[in-house]
């Protein structure tokens, strides 16, 4: 069944995954890591062992480069040669020592809109090997553009598209995902309020030529179509903003992530579940034709996108049977495990209740899928007695956290998929919580999985949503996203310090606040903490294995400190047993022990590491481990 493919979908080239002669199949060295997620199966899991458990504790800083701009980019290694954008720069270094190969500059046209200069993505760049007749390219987005640059001197390769570019619109801020001859990117379409549709494309790696878009609000009279409640057309967000896809090399499948529908917190002009929105969506890589997909939100009005696909690794089920399965957890904190063949669950899944809300017009799903092994791996409920106390942090916090509270007329908190409530103008604060709210859970970072074990590896926060549901007066936007010219929803969320959805239940530390109403100083988290956890889970099972703290707090007395204080970033895991992350807003890059979660190793960072960490081998033989972090890259080795 060919579903929601549109523009030139047979136009692939014959043989397009066979790029290299192993069926289309990538060989990776051990010591490369050739994708943002290391490899197309999007694990993060590195064969290198030279570092391991017994050793870790000797790890120095080896070089460090700083790269002068900002990125949360994931560096590319082939070859032990690290090649990574820079603002207007590809950048492409010596993997054990960091000097440079090459830099080269790229001459973005003139922009009149306003905001920074145009850049290349800040997310990282995609390799492609070559086919024996084209060398091998790096691909990136910049722009409204798709490049491609030559991988040997890092200049344009003009015979793509127009002069080494493609126009794409909307822009795309992830990485392609390179399968065979094929590129697929997402789209940084609008949430809130409408933007361009978001759907996922993909080009011919040599050419430039768009071969595929997949239509993530299908149209009517296509399947699927009656889940939007007459709501599909020009609807914005659905989109793939995820930073990479994963794909199933050995059977040509690529799974996108597809987050929610515009708008993000009312959605009463779409009623229905809106498929495939918060979906993983398997399709030909090919072709983009539809296969299956798997929705974890019906009808989103929370902002629970779907992130990334997960990571394809091969799992045994407790009734004996073997599946190469999607792991998978994003925003809502809830662990999938998914059939890579039919998008079935593995672990038994099951239709929850879930509390309706009171907004005029809007359309409230009575049930949302619930994994019946794996509990949620965050903080999903609160009540008033979950208030931090002074024995958590500080008396000043805890004393400007019941304060908030009270001033917000109270927080309804009902569970999972608590939805916002209405209050009208005029009405006293009547105010709702949302957690883990909508920077999750788990977000962008991602789990990484040890194909070996079925040993799956995240870091989770709890975060929170406050405020209520409004109707909107005048033409002012409620977020920060006023770019689009779609028209504003009928009602949007507010809180009590302003418009908008990004407020969230904390207090400053030291319990005071600015003439403005801005914390002095660090603003914590008013409910118990821990507030961020490394949570191993056993895909197998689906049994957590461990969980401890992730981050620390150097602010708060002594004892005290490590509550949980980590961003949106994620690990990474080797064959020496050990998992790598740098996502805390400590400036710490630390090592745990796989099997049991104990911290081995700690580094001191410049600047805070919201990107992935990676690991790979030098041309001198080492095995490195590095992180992005504080505008430079910081590479870890063993003493020689």
């Amino acid at each position: 069944m060919m579903l929601a493919c549109t523009t030139a979908c047979t136009t692939m080239t014959p043989g397009t995954l066979a790029a290299n002669d192993q069926a289309g199949a990538r060989t990776m060295p051990d010591g490369d890591w050739q994708t943002i997620h290391r490899d197309l199966a999007a694990t993060r899991y590195s064969p290198l062992a030279d570092i391991n458990r017994a050793n870790v504790g000797g790890l120095q800083q080896a070089w460090t480069y700083p790269y002068r701009a900002f990125t949360v980019a994931v560096p590319l290694v082939i070859d032990g040669v690290m090649y990574f954008p820079a603002q207007n720069r590809l950048i492409a270094l010596d993997g054990a020592t960091g000097e440079e190969v090459w830099v080269y500059e790229h001459e973005f046209p003139a922009s009149d809109q306003p905001g920074p200069p145009p850049a290349f993505a800040a997310r990282g760049l995609a390799y492609w090997p070559g086919d024996g007749q084209h060398g091998a390219r790096l691909l990136v987005t910049g722009g409204n553009a798709l490049m491609a640059f030559d991988f040997e001197t890092g200049e344009p390769v003009t015979s793509f598209g127009d002069n080494g570019a493609v126009a794409i619109d909307p822009g795309y801020s992830g990485t392609p995902t390179i399968t065979g001859n094929v590129a697929i990117i997402g789209a940084a379409s609008l949430e809130n309020p409408q933007g361009a549709a978001g759907n996922p494309r993909a080009f011919n790696v040599v050419t430039g030529e768009k071969l595929w878009e997949f239509d993530t609000t299908p149209d009517e009279g296509e399947p699927f179509h009656d889940t939007w409640g007459g709501g599909a057309e020009n609807r914005g967000g659905t989109n793939m903003w995820g930073f990479a896809a994963t794909v199933d090399e050995s059977t040509g499948t690529a799974y996108l992530p597809i987050a929610g529908p515009a708008h993000n917190y009312y959605g009463g002009d779409r009623p229905g579940t809106n498929e495939f929105a918060n979906s993983v969506v398997a399709v030909d890589a090919e072709t983009g034709e539809y296969q299956w997909h798997f929705q974890t939100v019906h009808h989103d009005i929370w902002d629970i996108d779907m992130s990334h696909a997960g990571a394809l690794i091969p799992v045994e089920a407790p009734d004996g049977q073997q599946h190469m399965a999607l792991a998978n957890v994003g925003k809502s904190s809830l662990f999938f495990v998914l059939d890579a063949e039919d998008g079935e669950p593995v672990l038994p899944v099951e239709e929850r209740r879930v509390p309706p809300g009171d907004v005029p017009g809007e359309y409230y799903h009575p049930t949302q899928p619930f994994p019946v092994v794996t509990p949620p791996l965050s903080r999903v409920e609160m009540t008033y007695q979950d208030i931090v106390g002074p024995e958590d942090t500080t008396a000043a916090h805890s004393e400007a956290c019941y304060d908030l509270w009270e001033r917000a007329g109270g927080f309804v908190n009902l569970g999972p998929f608590t939805p916002f409530m209405y209050r009208a103008e005029g009405q006293p604060p009547r105010s709702t919580i949302q957690l883990p709210g909508g920077i999750g859970g788990v977000n962008w970072g991602g789990p990484a999985a040890d194909p070996t074990t079925g040993m799956v590896f995240v870091n989770a926060l709890d975060t929170s949503l406050v405020g209520w549901v409004e109707k909107v007066e005048g033409d002012e936007p409620y977020s920060f996203d006023t770019s689009a010219a779609g028209p504003l929803p009928e009602y949007d969320r507010a809180f009590i310090t302003g418009k908008g959805p990004f407020h969230t239940f904390t207090a400053p530390l030291s319990g005071e606040y600015d003439e403005a109403g801005r914390p002095v100083g660090p603003a914590l988290p008013c409910y118990k903490p821990p507030w961020a956890r490394l949570t191993a889970v056993n895909a197998n099972t689906g049994e957590i294995a461990w969980a401890v703290p992730l981050g620390q707090y150097d602010e708060l007395p002594e004892g005290r400190r490590v509550l949980g204080n980590a961003g949106s970033a994620g690990p990474s895991v080797t064959a020496g047993g050990l998992v790598f992350v740098g996502a805390t807003n400590d400036r710490r890059f630390r090592a745990f022990d796989a099997e049991s979660g104990e911290q081995l190793w700690e580094a001191q960072l410049q600047g805070n590491a919201n990107a992935n960490p990676f690991s790979y081998r030098g041309s001198d033989g080492r095995q490195y481990v590095a992180i992005n972090a504080g505008g430079q890259i910081v590479s870890f080795a063993l003493e020689e």
